[in-house]
């Protein structure tokens, strides 16, 4: 059974950084397609960014401030946020896409708060 475990969330000062993980567990992590979506209260779940084999690609307004990447071999995908905004906040989720087909498996982690205020 697929597991998505984030962490790393909290509260931080505009223009702050943080940097949130995502351990997956119960797949086989290579042929997955992951990515991070937030959603912030009374607004829908959105996209922030996802990485694939070989290509990245961001919500425009996350682009240069915000970076996908992943371990491999570590099962591990990362977003790396840095001069975060107070409009980031929301609680941030790991998803995790088959890459031969949703039906063989989309699975999501059960999300960490990122807080940005002063």
């Amino acid at each position: 059974q697929a597991q998505l475990v984030e962490s790393g969330g909290g509260l931080v000062q505009p223009g702050g950084s943080l940097r949130l993980s995502c351990v997956v567990s119960g797949i086989i992590f290579e042929i997955y397609h992951m990515g991070w979506y937030r959603q912030a209260p009374g607004k829908q779940r959105e996209l922030v960014a996802r990485i694939t084999e070989g290509d990245t690609n961001y919500a425009d307004s996350v682009k240069g401030r915000f970076t996908i990447s992943r371990n491999n071999a570590e099962d591990t995908v990362y977003l790396q946020m840095n001069s975060l905004k107070p409009e980031d906040t929301a609680v941030y989720y790991c998803n995790a896409q088959n890459q031969y087909g949703l039906a063989l498996g989309d699975y999501w982690g059960q999300g960490t708060q990122v807080t940005v205020s002063s």
